[in-house]
């Protein structure tokens, strides 16, 4: 027996309308890994229940089971994962097929759950994709993204590669349980730039005849808004020279944009400009009326650093945007 707490939605079961037999001591047992918080007798409320997830989990807590003891150990995982799946189609190289894949973290006892795309950062040279521990068992699926990198292509195949990424999702995620609807793009560092310019730019997506503004919402970490320092070196420019052109985020501000949530590192600590080119990027957005694009600033945190925190500031931002979407 599975009692489901939607932290998305903030909504919990009552546990007197569990059919549970009376004068029967049951296992409480939390999340993938089946761990045993403790034993309890059926309670009239949640008291019980909150108590115990108080002394031995934190409030992100999505789901746990109720089963009794001899139960406990068989407990199915609640979260699935399907890796180094292909997402582009077509005639492919031999790099293509290596890069392009994808995993997805889904949970298989909820439906029409919200899905997180996730690129991951290193200066577009560099990197590998994998599910932020922070983000697992929380209600959500993530869609973790590879992509081709620098200097075996150059701009814009990343941006191609993420917007591949981005339309598979979309035409693919009802078939683990979620929904088209409830689509947000994410990362970090590069994976920040990507997140911006395939939810800005709607020319990436449209190739693939997705409109960008079906994107729930775009969380970029720490990411440029100005044109990419790998793209601007792949043109001979210096890193400390800034460009603004088709290729930078800020291009491409918008009153239509999906909704937005900037996220940096302190900007005494963060990379060469990177909490102002965020800052602008948020006005810019004020000034074209945009109604909802927010930015933060992780004091003592420096570029590296901030991923982890900034997840719990994600999941909010899914969790308030989630109450609009019908």
């Amino acid at each position: 027996m599975v009692v489901h707490f939607d932290t998305i939605n903030g909504r919990a079961p009552h546990v007197d309308k569990l059919k549970v037999k009376r004068n029967c001591t049951y296992a409480l047992v939390l999340g993938q890994n089946g761990k045993e918080l403790g034993r309890l007798k059926k309670p009239t409320d949640l008291t019980s229940v909150i108590k115990l997830l108080r002394m031995h989990v934190t409030p992100a807590l999505t789901s746990l089971t109720l089963l009794a003891p001899a139960q406990a150990q068989k407990a199915k995982p609640l979260y699935q994962t399907a890796t180094n799946i292909l997402y582009r189609t077509g005639e492919l190289n031999d790099y293509m097929r290596e890069r392009c894949r994808l995993d997805i973290y889904y949970p298989k006892h909820l439906k029409s759950f919200p899905t997180l795309v996730w690129f991951h950062g290193g200066g577009l040279k560099a990197g590998n994709r994998s599910v932020p521990e922070e983000l697992q068992e929380k209600g959500i699926a993530v869609v973790a993204v590879n992509y081709r990198l620098h200097p075996k292509v150059k701009s814009p195949a990343y941006i191609q590669d993420a917007a591949a990424a981005v339309a598979w999702t979309f035409k693919n995620i009802k078939k683990y349980g979620g929904s088209p609807k409830h689509i947000y793009v994410s990362g970090h560092s590069a994976g920040g730039y990507l997140t911006s310019m395939v939810g800005l730019d709607k020319r990436w997506l449209a190739a693939h005849k997705i409109d960008a503004n079906a994107i729930a919402g775009l969380i970029p970490y720490s990411g440029h808004t100005i044109t990419h320092f790998t793209v601007r070196k792949e043109r001979g420019i210096d890193g400390k020279q800034p460009i603004l052109d088709d290729m930078a985020p800020l291009f491409h501000v918008r009153k239509d944009a999906p909704p937005l949530l900037l996220i940096t590192g302190d900007r005494e600590l963060e990379l060469l400009g990177r909490y102002e080119e965020n800052a602008y990027m948020w006005r810019m957005m004020q000034v074209v009326e945009h109604p909802d694009t927010k930015i933060m600033e992780l004091d003592g945190y420096n570029h590296g650093q901030m991923a982890k925190p900034a997840h719990p500031l994600l999941l909010r931002f899914i969790k308030r945007i989630e109450k609009t979407i019908k």
